[in-house]
């Protein structure tokens, strides 16, 4: 019996021994997979790269051109010969009567003879026929069509461009703000380890009666004020990387970011100053303006005469002779004679001078409006500049300062500490050079952030944040 258990208890065991071991395997297979699907940190620049060929926004802008680029085809189909193919065939009656009728939609016209009885009787008729129209001569009507296509076209070349640009920004203003937050998390999170370290010291005086027992009840009090900052700053940098995700299309917890060169004092480099005619606005602007310009053209190429060169082969069958009896059977459905004409055809539109003249007045408003919009558009990219410029040099300048600020504050802080230990100090001292040192880490951090932030922004004010990655990559990088 002892030895049935024995095997029983080694069976138990190996049995275990397989299934953890198929486990391990199974949970390294698992972590491989999840490294090899694990996203690798983000710069911003590829930030901005991922943005730009993910969000939906730019895919609607580059549709958009794509169906603008279409129309300029479409405008020069006009230049093509149009050709109508036809065939017919019907079961009627053909009593026919003498007169004139004005050009109309409802009665079916007939040709042949006059009879002189009306009769039911019905017989086949057919019609097959190719008419080939072409205009010669437009007067530049149809060159003005093509130009207005091509113009839109420009048009939305140029919002894709901006909406391009949108995102852009708005991913640089995301993963700045990640950034901070999460550097304001992590100094949150040193602040608290300093307060637990001094807590744990004040504590270990009161109880040794070296201190009063209101400098334990103080550090406590700032322990718990740290922990409630860390609480706000992490909920702060959870709500920045959701906000970061939504821009990429990804899951918040996918989202590894690499601040880089953010986390250094930027370069102090003047950056290009573009034409403000170069900017993605400015452009957009500019081609509502030559949509509407070439809109005026082609109400000027309107009134003309209007040529067309005709050419047409026909066939014609019937089942009623011309004294208006019937072939019978199936007579009528062949093509029993045969056409051709060749002609020119002009028309002139004589009575729409009235309404051509009144939307030429319309679309010379139209235009008028769409220059002043570009001058608008013109000083508001300007005063934008010289802002962004403005904000980009203060920032700038804080930043040069706040590695002082931080240094001193760090003095302060083991000064104060030091004094405390020796008894020369209260704890209020301590807890306030402690709050000094976690904001000027703080504010350290943030300074440079803005510095970089204010830089982009200059870029995006110009149109073009191509200067500033060029500043974010490391020298020799590409």
């Amino acid at each position: 019996m002892n030895r049935n258990i024995d095997v029983l208890t080694r069976g138990a065991k190996l049995c275990i021994t397989i299934t953890m071991l198929g486990l391990a395997l199974f949970a390294s297979a698992a972590r491989s997979q999840t490294g090899a699907t694990q996203p690798p940190s983000l710069t911003l620049e590829h930030s901005i790269e991922y943005a730009l060929a993910h969000y939906p926004a730019v895919r609607v802008a580059l549709e958009r051109q794509a169906a603008a680029s279409a129309e300029v085809s479409v405008a020069k189909t006009n230049y093509l010969p149009r050709a109508d193919v036809l065939w017919q065939g019907n079961r009627t009656t053909h009593n026919n009567f003498f007169g004139l009728l004005l050009p109309q939609n409802v009665v079916p016209s007939i040709s042949g003879p006059v009879l002189p009885v009306s009769s039911n009787d019905n017989a086949w008729d057919s019609a097959a026929g190719v008419l080939v129209s072409w205009q010669p001569l437009d007067f530049g009507y149809r060159g003005a069509l093509v130009n207005v296509a091509r113009a839109q076209h420009s048009a939305t070349k140029a919002a894709t461009a901006l909406t391009r640009l949108d995102i852009a920004a708005a991913v640089a203003s995301a993963f700045f703000n990640l950034v901070s937050a999460q550097h304001v998390a992590e100094g949150a999170q040193a602040d608290v380890e300093r307060r637990q370290i001094l807590a744990k010291s004040v504590h270990v005086l009161v109880d040794n009666q070296l201190r009063p027992g209101a400098d334990a009840s103080r550090a406590d009090a700032e322990l718990a004020a740290a922990r409630i900052r860390l609480i706000q700053g992490e909920t702060a940098e959870s709500i920045e990387k959701i906000a970061f995700a939504d821009l990429l299309g990804i899951a918040p917890d996918a989202v590894s970011i690499d601040a880089g060169l953010l986390l250094e004092a930027p370069p102090d480099r003047s950056s290009p100053n573009p034409p403000v005619a170069s900017h993605p606005s400015a452009l957009v602007q500019n081609a509502q303006t030559e949509v509407a310009s070439a809109r005026v053209h082609t109400l000027d190429r309107s009134y003309y005469p209007r040529f067309y060169l005709q050419s047409s082969v026909s066939g014609r069958g019937t089942g009623v002779n011309t004294d208006g009896t019937l072939q019978g059977g199936a007579s009528g459905l062949d093509l029993q004679r045969e056409n051709w004409a060749v002609g020119l055809t002009v028309t002139f539109p004589l009575m729409d001078i009235f309404s051509i003249r009144a939307q030429k007045q319309v679309a010379s408003a139209q235009l008028n409006a769409e220059k002043a919009r570009y001058q608008q558009t013109v000083q508001d990219l300007t005063s934008q500049i010289e802002q962004a410029r403005a904000g980009a040099d203060g920032a700038r300048r804080v930043a040069q300062n706040t590695p002082a600020e931080l240094q001193a504050a760090r003095d302060t802080e083991k000064q104060a500490r030091a004094r405390y230990e020796a008894g020369l100090a209260s704890i209020v001292e301590v807890a306030d050079a402690q709050g000094l040192l976690v904001q000027a880490e703080t504010g350290d951090l943030i300074a440079k952030v803005n510095a970089w932030s204010g830089l982009a922004s200059v870029a995006v004010a110009q149109g073009d944040l191509a200067s500033f990655l060029d500043l974010l990559r490391p020298a020799g990088g590409h």
